[in-house]
């Protein structure tokens, strides 16, 4: 007897999915349905700003796999469809086609959930006024890139400085815009501490982008057209022709609420290693609408990444095809850049490990990609948490030019596997000089490290 598998959302946890499940089973033992409200599936929203700033072409090279080619492998995929309800106890979901308006009802054996995550937009007086930009979809990106190309001035505000609003920063100062962006922390990148966030900071004032911390925005000001021309907080105006917005997602979970799933701290879908919906038999759910297992501190966290994403699909799809996957929690590893400045962080910050009651110490490192007297030897800064006690690698931060990001990679797994920073000093890294010195940056800072440890008994 044929199965159905319904699937809702298109993107990358959604269409993993359904792409491993379809390769374990034929479409004679599992019928595939999945619903997507937009205009594109398996797309890369990471790669939006890039694409804004011209790095990436066109369109076309953010797209992994168009709704055509997932329907010729079997996978019934309807496009500009929105599931409205769940309907749990009778195993069907409701769907409405976004273009003629149309309702119906699909019955489903199982049901795999990856509605995503939806942008923060602050409840702010003129925040949708013409001019005002979130770059979440494809559809976001194009709509930016054209009002880029036909504004009348060249000054930009970007609100937020986390990982998208110092991507967008960049992509804007590429085409020509003056540049400011307002954040209400102290500090860019909030994922770091606030010592490696001043880093941050300094490199985009070198670069030409004003960064104003402690600016929480208050209002968008238009002008007599409607359109956007400043943007407002408590200390001041600055001049705005466009706005975009970087101030972060939370799950899409609202169809998950109304069914009566479980859901976290931060409204993200709770699953077992499975990614199995916990309660139930016949439901799973991946990517950024769900909250998963942060192995440092052990506990559940919201980590809207498409790495994760792809990873939870292959494993819901594993098992809805009959195989058996787990995906057992992350570390909270990310990476970014503006400019040629890189920005890498895994682990956990200071207030992250006084939140779960940990006593650690932390170290800072000055050093370079490569060796000293290599040329094109570029600096950097590594900072990093061990467990005060038991010298438990607890958190890495990297800031610095070329060949600093990825080495947060070493951390990573260091901190998958559970390692000490005493172990990590022995770790048998590749060496020569125009890779990095003798003593690799990321050693080096666990070397300080063992002597905080043991300094502090």
């Amino acid at each position: 007897m044929t199965e159905r598998l319904v699937v809702i959302g298109g993107d990358a946890a959604g269409m993993s999915a359904a792409s491993q499940a379809r390769r374990l089973k034929d479409s004679g033992e599992l019928e595939i349905v999945a619903f997507e409200r937009g205009h594109f599936s398996s797309y890369s929203a990471c790669g939006i700003p890039y694409w804004v700033g011209g790095d990436v072409a066109s369109l076309d090279g953010l797209i992994a796999r168009s709704p055509e080619e997932h329907r010729a492998r079997d996978i019934d995929l309807r496009m500009r469809t929105e599931v409205t309800e769940l309907d749990l106890d009778r195993q069907r979901v409701r769907a409405r086609d976004l273009e003629s308006g149309t309702e119906s009802w699909t019955g489903f054996d199982k049901l795999v959930i990856a509605t995503g995550a939806r942008p923060l937009r602050p409840p702010l007086p003129g925040i949708d006024a013409p001019g005002v930009h979130g770059v979440q979809t494809l559809d976001d990106g194009q709509a930016l890139i054209d009002a880029l190309a036909r504004a009348k001035g060249r000054r930009a505000v970007v609100v937020g400085a986390g990982y998208i609003g110092v991507e967008m920063a960049e992509a804007l100062l590429g085409h020509g815009f003056e540049v400011t962006v307002l954040n209400r922390s102290e500090q860019p990148m909030a994922t770091l501490d606030p010592d490696m966030g001043r880093l941050v900071h300094e490199a985009m004032d070198g670069l030409g982008i004003t960064t104003v911390g402690s600016a929480p925005v208050t209002k968008i000001l238009t002008g007599e057209d409607g359109r956007v021309r400043a943007v407002a907080t408590d200390d001041g105006e600055y001049p705005a022709d466009v706005v975009v917005l970087g101030t972060g997602v939370v799950p899409e979970t609202s169809l998950a609420r109304a069914a009566g799933l479980p859901l976290g701290t931060y409204d993200g879908l709770l699953t077992d290693l499975s990614m199995r919906v916990r309660g139930q038999e016949n439901v799973w759910a991946g990517g950024d609408c769900v909250e998963v297992l942060d192995l440092v501190s052990g506990r559940e966290r919201h980590v809207p990444l498409g790495t994760h994403a792809n990873k939870h699909g292959q494993v819901i799809g594993s098992n809805v095809g009959g195989d058996y996957a787990t995906f057992p929690g992350v570390v909270g590893t990310a990476v970014s850049k503006v400019c040629d400045l890189e920005i890498a962080r895994t682990g956990l910050r200071e207030k992250d490990a006084r939140a779960v009651g940990l006593r650690f110490v932390s170290v800072k490192v000055e050093s370079t990609s490569r060796a000293g007297y290599y040329p094109g030897a570029a600096n950097m800064t590594v900072k990093m948490l061990a467990e005060r006690r038991t010298g438990r690698l607890l958190g890495v931060q990297i800031v610095g030019r070329e060949g600093a990001g990825k080495r947060v990679d070493i951390a990573a797994v260091a901190l998958t596997a559970g390692m000490t920073v005493q172990q990590m000093v022995g770790l048998d890294l590749g060496y020569a000089p125009p890779f990095s010195p003798v003593w690799d940056p990321v050693l080096v800072a666990a070397r300080k490290a063992v002597g905080a440890v043991r300094a502090a008994g």
